[in-house]
């Protein structure tokens, strides 16, 4: 029996929780934070890393994909799974692993899987999981070879939406951009403390059952000693965070 499969939803968002501009990023040259952003969603944790070819997989629309530079895309290390509604079927999961029907990006890594909702996405990682486990994933539910890992949400917006209507989504990994941006998209949900951060706004999110994560918890689910506090790159102050949702 595989392990329930969990969304983990990752953005940066400013104190209002805007997270585009024109459909690009508000803001520029933060490569120590993509740097954190590429680490914590390619590591596999444990039992996860027994297969030696284990992945995590990436959610994304057919607009964030199309907003990746082609030479970086498919994202490295890393499953795609793209939304678009004009999808076709996702190919079968044995062809997938295998790097069949998905084909092969730019860089040489297996190409996008394409479905055409979030639903069907999940559909076809439980679908692999249960694959994987069934074919000698080995003692403790540990992968197998091209075992799936943790599940990740990248955006966009409406993405975002559904994912956060779904009871598999239990953590965001938060990069809390405090400079301030324009933004004409953003998060559908407040995540701020109800007292300091976000003042009353900060409600929404302790209402909703979302509570902030101590430093500790975010080091140890990423694997990593995380930056503590605020950071700036470029001009660009932000800081790290982790959100939980409550049982």
């Amino acid at each position: 029996m595989p392990p329930p499969l969990e969304l983990t939803i990752v953005l940066a968002a400013t104190r209002d929780m805007g997270i585009g501009l024109h459909g690009s990023l508000p803001w520029t040259g933060l490569k120590k934070e993509m740097a954190y952003f590429a680490r914590v969603t390619k590591r596999v944790p444990l039992p996860n890393a027994s297969g030696p070819s284990a992945r995590n997989a990436v959610i994304m629309g057919r607009r964030t994909w199309e907003s990746i530079p082609p030479r970086f895309r498919p994202l490295a290390g890393r499953l795609n799974v793209v939304i678009s509604r004009s999808a076709p079927p996702p190919p079968p999961t044995s062809s997938t692993a295998a790097g069949g029907e998905a084909g092969k990006g730019e860089m040489g890594e297996e190409g996008p899987v394409m479905v055409s909702s979030l639903e069907q996405a999940l559909s076809f990682l439980r679908k692999r999981q249960e694959q994987e486990i069934g074919g000698g994933g080995g003692e403790g539910g540990g992968a197998g070879e091209g075992g799936l890992g943790r599940v990740f949400v990248i955006g966009g917006g409406q993405v975002y939406t559904s994912a956060l209507a779904l009871k598999e989504t239990k953590r965001v990994l938060l990069t809390r951009v405090l400079t301030d941006f324009e933004c004409d998209t953003f998060f559908p949900l407040v995540l701020g403390e109800a007292e300091g951060e976000e003042g009353e706004e900060g409600q929404a999110a302790v209402e909703s059952g979302w509570r902030r994560s101590e430093k500790s918890a975010l080091d140890e689910w990423a694997g990593e000693v995380v930056p503590e506090g605020v950071q700036e790159e470029n001009g660009t102050r932000y800081e790290f965070q982790m959100w939980e949702r409550g049982e």
